[in-house]
């Protein structure tokens, strides 16, 4: 742990009455590990050391809106300590369930208890999305707009090797010539999937990864829930293929959500570009990791579905 040592974390962790903490794998933006307060089972989230704790590594930001979202029907981990100093900590419960990622992680085959999860993923993104900003205290957030979305991810395709994703280009022109009329805004995940959920069975159990949350057009979460949802995005084999309800099914669940395609498209096109950066990364590694060179050859691919959704 770069700058952060275990021992003096548990002396830290110690005052608020933490104890057996240890590290906990997850937790790209920040720093995780467990522990025990009360006999209860914890997880402790650290903004990394060295770093501004700002954005994404804004902790006690994550914390503030789990926080406000504790008395809803969104299910979420409860806040136990907020701890300000250096670096900035909350410590959170540990909720039963499981994270996965049906057609990422693989497994044995199609079982109905993973479609009844999308289900209930999609009825749970519903909820959140009912939700008024100004309600949980966000009303003095900025609120991100679906073009603003789409000149973000831009400025990382910039930044990449071009023959990764060619014609990335064209594909945000023409998204930007459809921007559809705002709805909302609402409270934004940001990376709602099953991967960021935890569930039992086939009951979503709590949303979590809140590193990006923001408030802004509900559909730029709708939009990468199915896109996520659908095994044409990234054309991988998996055993699950045949249990994800349809996009049809999973808007059944949600509600009406007009112009959903060109979220969706969105959402593909955001993919190219967090992938692009991935593969980026991953090519300066010392010993890059074949997984993520294996997604090279799908950037194209995620750019011309964008354009097939637009058509």
């Amino acid at each position: 742990m770069t700058e952060l040592g275990l021992d003096g974390l548990r002396i830290r962790l110690a005052r608020s009455g933490v104890r057996e903490v240890g590290v906990l794998a997850g937790g790209a933006s920040s720093l995780t590990f467990r522990g025990v307060l009360d006999e209860r089972p914890v997880v402790v989230k650290v903004a990394p050391p060295g770093h501004e704790p700002v954005g994404h590594r804004d902790v006690l930001r994550q914390a503030r809106i789990l926080r406000a979202l504790g008395p809803t029907d969104v299910p979420v981990p409860e806040v136990l300590v907020e701890d300000a100093g250096s670096p900035p900590l909350f410590v959170m419960t540990l909720v039963a369930g499981e994270s996965f990622e049906p057609l990422f992680d693989g497994g044995t085959g199609f079982d109905d208890t993973v479609a009844q999860r999308y289900r209930s993923a999609a009825r749970t993104l519903a909820a959140l999305h009912a939700l008024s900003p100004v309600d949980l205290g966000a009303g003095e957030e900025p609120v991100v707009d679906a073009a603003a979305e789409v000149e973000r991810w831009c400025a990382t395709l910039r930044t990449v090797a071009q023959d990764l994703v060619p014609g990335w280009e064209a594909v945000s022109g023409e998204l930007l010539a459809g921007v559809p009329a705002p709805l909302g805004p609402a409270i934004v995940h940001g990376d709602f999937r099953l991967g960021n959920l935890l569930a039992v069975g086939s009951e979503v159990t709590a949303v979590i990864d809140w590193e990006i949350w923001s408030v802004g057009d509900p559909r730029i979460d709708l939009g990468w829930f199915l896109a996520n949802a659908d095994p044409a995005t990234y054309s991988r084999p998996s055993p699950y293929v045949d249990a994800v309800p349809s996009r049809g099914d999973l808007l059944g669940q949600y509600g009406d959500a007009p112009d959903v395609a060109w979220f969706i498209a969105l959402a593909c096109f955001k993919s190219a570009a967090t992938w692009s950066l991935i593969v980026k990364h991953n090519r300066r590694r010392p010993t890059p990791r074949a997984e993520f060179e294996e997604m090279a050859p799908v950037l194209p691919r995620l750019l011309q579905r964008a354009r097939t959704l637009l058509a």
